[in-house]
């Protein structure tokens, strides 16, 4: 019992690290340009960490399946804590992108395992509150992390950032190799790593990503669009060519014939879109038509860090009373009718709301990831909870990925589209606008017309927001989503 507490000790610091990764970042970002000179490659920063996690994601699931999940866990942590450790010490821009991208290799084994080990630990009845007590570390790291980022600034330096991870991983890796007792797996010790898919997957995940970035910017070079599309094309056929020929491939397609596992899967990289969306774009609302100071516009999100946590406390005793597909549809009912009123919203639109919505927002995500976590690794074999554990990560990384450059699209269309009604206003004067909207003199004409610009590109974002939770509530409203005990018994 005793062990089994530390290694969830251990689970919550892992999920913490990983999780306050960005929001820390984020916060010293300001001070690293300046101090390294990288202005113009700064989104590499954050682009190759979420990049190398996504790659690597998939492939340590399947080598947990395969090796264990104690190995591969304490790499993942020794390889996050030594990229950590070399980016406090970067010299420059570029090193510190590619001291990130080491990070990034060791988070992605660090992230799905601290789910599949939970699953190891724990009965499905258990795993709910299990998950709940968990994800305060998420809610801790989205609430500490800016002014944790901001304290170690102001009375350290930027490095310190990146040290903080160091001592915490170090512990982390005691209480690991301490309180982990795993059973030995010999169930496919003979067979092949699957070297070829592994190369496919990474090559086709790299691709698919730099397609999404690049639709980010008001700006899109669409001959490389289309040759990261080509390639990626072409990885992705060699894949699955590859996956139906090999002995123990890195990804089991066949799971996806289970409808279910397929809208779990799903549903995750969806809803994530959503969450990036309320992320992103709530403090740029703040910001830019309430004109809040930048300090206090990340203050929009706090809602539905909080309620995530809170919610999905709740998921445990909602799983006995409700199929999940009733949970599901209930949830992105309520989400799509508390969006509404934003793609309909003037800048008279009481500023209150967007907490509440936040709060709402948080809630019904908290619920619903949960309950996806939950039933992916139900299931499937036992032997594969390590690959349904990373490819709900790999949802929801992909999902806030993939999105962000829709969304970036999506608002850039927005702005071009309304431009024409203001021929003073050029598409930068709306990123001043945004940026600096507090501190601006402008005169009422102007003002009126930037609010308009950047109302009318907002709204277009969430009316993308609006498509996802429609298509999530459609793929799970047709789940036939089977209780627990009716999935073993069809299973027999």
């Amino acid at each position: 019992m005793l062990k089994r507490k530390l290694i969830l000790v251990a689970i919550f610091i892992a999920t913490f690290m990983t999780s306050i990764e960005t929001t820390i970042v984020t916060t010293a970002m300001p001070t690293i340009i300046s101090e390294l000179h990288g202005l113009s490659i700064q989104s590499w920063v954050f682009a190759a960490y979420l990049l190398t996690t996504a790659i690597t994601t998939p492939i340590y699931g399947k080598l947990s399946d395969r090796i264990g999940r104690k190995p591969i866990f304490i790499f993942g942590l020794a390889v996050f804590v030594l990229g950590s450790f070399l980016c406090g010490f970067a010299p420059d821009m570029g090193f510190l992108i590619l001291f990130r991208v080491i990070q990034g290799i060791g988070a992605g084994a660090v992230m799905p395992l601290t789910f599949t080990i939970i699953a190891d630990l724990f009965k499905f009845e258990e795993r709910a509150r299990v998950f709940a007590l968990n994800n305060t570390a998420w809610a801790i790291s989205a609430l500490g992390g800016p002014l944790l980022g901001g304290y170690i600034v102001d009375f350290l330096n930027w490095h310190w950032i990146f040290f903080i991870n160091v001592p915490l991983g170090i512990v982390t890796l005691f209480l690991t190799l301490y309180a982990y007792d795993e059973k030995k797996r010999v169930n496919s010790a003979k067979k092949r790593i699957d070297l070829r898919g592994i190369f496919a997957l990474a090559v086709t995940l790299l691709m698919l990503l730099l397609i999404f970035q690049g639709l980010s910017g008001d700006q899109i070079n669409w001959l490389y669009e289309g040759l990261e599309l080509l390639i990626g094309l072409l990885s992705f056929a060699f894949f699955v060519h590859s996956e139906k020929k090999a002995d123990d491939p890195v990804l089991q397609l066949d799971l996806f014939k289970n409808y279910s596992f397929t809208v779990q899967i799903l549903s995750t990289f969806l809803i994530s879109g959503v969450i990036i969306a309320y992320q992103v774009y709530f403090p740029i609302w703040m910001q830019a038509i309430y004109r809040t100071p930048a300090y206090l516009a990340g203050v929009a999100i706090t809602p539905a860090s909080i309620m995530w946590t809170v919610s999905s406390f709740f998921v445990g005793m909602l799983m006995k009373k409700f199929s999940s597909r009733k949970i599901a549809v209930l949830a992105l009912s309520v989400f799509i009718l508390i969006y509404l009123p934003v793609i309909f919203s003037s800048p008279s639109f009481p500023q209150l709301l967007f907490y509440v919505i936040s709060g709402i927002s948080g809630a019904c995500a908290g619920v619903i990831i949960t309950v996806n976590t939950l039933l992916a690794q139900d299931l499937v074999p036992k032997e594969n909870v390590g690959l349904s554990s990373s490819m709900i990560v790999l949802a929801r990384t992909l999902g806030q990925a993939m999105m962000t450059g829709i969304y970036g699209l999506a608002f850039s269309l927005g702005v071009n589209g309304q431009l024409s009604k203001y021929p003073t206003i050029k598409y930068n004067d709306v990123n001043n606008f945004i940026s600096t909207a507090v501190h601006q003199v402008l005169t009422p004409k102007k003002l009126h017309g930037l609010e308009n610009v950047t109302l009318s590109a907002l709204q277009k974002v969430f009316m993308v927001v609006m498509v996802l939770l429609i298509i999530a509530t459609i793929i799970n409203a047709f789940d036939k989503n089977l209780k627990k005990d009716e999935r073993e018994a069809e299973s027999e």
